[in-house]
């Protein structure tokens, strides 16, 4: 099948980004054009890196991702995106569920929020919706509209999954090993070609992985333990009162907490406000500003146990952080 039969061909130079990182945030401003935010939630020293290649109407990627991230945010509007785990130290929790097997993770014109684990490699493929349906329009092809509109773990076909893992691994060789062949046109309409033909031929077997009712539950809980943490203003909240809002245990927001994100409600709910107090000592230039108020704002009241466990997180002490933002401004 040549999709450059179906749809007008719209060449152009494809465009090839490689970035490396070695903090969390910077990380997220090499990723183009995606609206994402990443909360590192291990502890250590962050090193990333985010290769994608742009064709016409398709972007390739690659992310590596030293610790285990939250990422949350979206792809851009109207987005289609489906990422295949290829390595890692434990489990993506998505959604409530993990991927295993021949399942992807699917995102159609939806927010992402997921958590991956240490040493974590994504790749994958992003195209807009509105192609993707019209390529299912043209083709025939009914889209399984349950996968919509929610970032979701997809059951797909092995056989056309096992396909596309191929080519993004002949991608990514040819990326590090003979980049100029990305310069011939027909090159690169081929590629682009494959690479839809083989997401076309994925989608109409796709279906929501279920997770089952009581991980259900816990997700649930855990979306609202999250919620509170997340927007509870100036004032952090403890960890007693978001057990107390969502009416669980400490125990048993514990066992929801390590089933769905694969960590415990307390280093999530702290690497969260280390995060925070991280970005505000970067936005931070003036020499009035106090690292001990901005600890104390995102509750945080034993200052020298506040700074032993942002050196762990970071490994940097957060005067070397305040010290960096005051050279940049």
């Amino acid at each position: 099948m040549a999709l450059s039969a179906t749809l007008p061909i719209q060449d152009s130079a494809a465009i090839l980004l490689q970035a490396r990182s070695t903090d969390v945030d910077e990380h997220c401003a090499s990723l183009g054009r995606w609206h994402l935010s990443y909360d590192q939630i291990s502890a250590g020293a962050f090193r990333g890196s985010f290769t994608q290649l742009s064709l016409p109407r398709v972007e390739v990627f690659r992310e590596i991702t030293s610790q285990q991230v939250r990422q949350y945010g979206q792809l851009g509007a109207d987005s289609f995106g489906i990422g295949l785990p290829w390595d890692g130290d434990g489990e993506v929790n998505c959604n409530g569920s993990s991927v295993a097997g021949a399942q992807v993770i699917a995102c159609i014109d939806a927010e992402v929020d997921m958590c991956t684990p240490k040493a974590f490699e994504l790749r994958g493929v992003v195209a807009s919706a509105a192609l993707i349906e019209e390529l299912a329009g043209r083709l025939d092809i009914a889209l399984p509209r349950g996968v919509w509109h929610q970032l979701r773990v997809i059951e797909m076909a092995e056989a056309p999954v096992a396909r596309l893992r191929a080519h993004l691994a002949a991608i990514h060789e040819t990326i590090t090993t003979a980049p100029e062949q990305f310069d011939d046109p027909a090159a690169r309409q081929a590629l682009e070609d494959a690479l839809l033909v083989e997401i076309m031929d994925m989608l109409p077997t796709a279906r929501p992985s279920d997770p089952g009712r009581s991980s259900a539950a816990r997700k649930r809980t855990v979306d609202r333990a999250r919620e509170l943490m997340h927007g509870s203003g100036e004032r952090s909240l403890s960890l007693l009162e978001v057990c107390k809002a969502v009416g669980a245990s400490p125990r048993k927001l514990g066992y929801c907490f390590q089933e769905v994100l694969g960590t415990s409600p307390m280093h999530y709910w702290r690497a969260m406000r280390l995060n925070r107090v991280r970005r505000d000592l970067k936005r931070a230039g003036g020499a009035e500003t106090s690292i001990y108020d901005i600890a104390v704002q995102h509750g945080f009241w034993h200052f020298s146990q506040f700074s032993l466990d942002y050196r762990r997180h970071f490994s940097e002490k957060p005067s070397e952080t305040l010290r960096r933002a005051r050279l940049a401004a």
